[in-house]
């Protein structure tokens, strides 16, 4: 595997753990976006791509994500005890949606994110710095493109 390009977006709070947002891109062939650089108690990491687990409601078969207290469909209220098994004192409430499956491919992204991260945060403290483009808009942003089109 060949990380050719790490894209880099810092976030505006300083005082927030979540640092930046970043894609990279492997191969020149396959792009895996939303990976996060989290301030973590010993030191920044990479976080990956992840998604909310959902369940189903047990009166309509909605999906919900596991922290609503009530169904999103019917107004149902909901058992606070459905998240998935505790891990380290905590519920698993996430899922990644892309990741790597050994220590060298999870320390190889890590260490390619992490430096471009720091070359990123060097430039921004330069005068006149402007923030690189994230080339494509979020799948959400399209639905709120397309909404706004639908209500003219």
């Amino acid at each position: 595997m060949n990380i050719t390009e790490v894209r880099v977006k810092l976030t505006e709070a300083k005082k927030n753990r979540l640092q930046a947002f970043c894609s990279i891109t492997i191969d020149n062939d396959f792009v895996v976006r939303d990976l996060k650089i989290i301030e973590g108690y010993k030191g920044a990491f990479v976080a990956m791509p992840s998604r909310k687990l959902a369940d189903k409601c047990v009166k309509c078969g909605c999906k919900n994500h596991l922290r609503a207290r009530y169904c999103n469909d019917c107004g149902t209220q909901l058992n606070e005890k459905r998240a998935l098994g505790e891990t380290k004192g905590k519920f698993k409430l996430y899922a990644d949606t892309a990741h790597p499956i050994n220590s060298k491919c999870r320390d190889e992204i890590e260490q390619k994110v992490l430096d471009a991260y720091k070359e990123e945060a060097k430039r921004a403290q330069e005068p006149g710095y402007k923030p690189p483009a994230m080339d494509e808009p979020d799948i959400d942003d399209y639905e709120v493109i397309k909404n706004k089109a639908e209500e003219s």
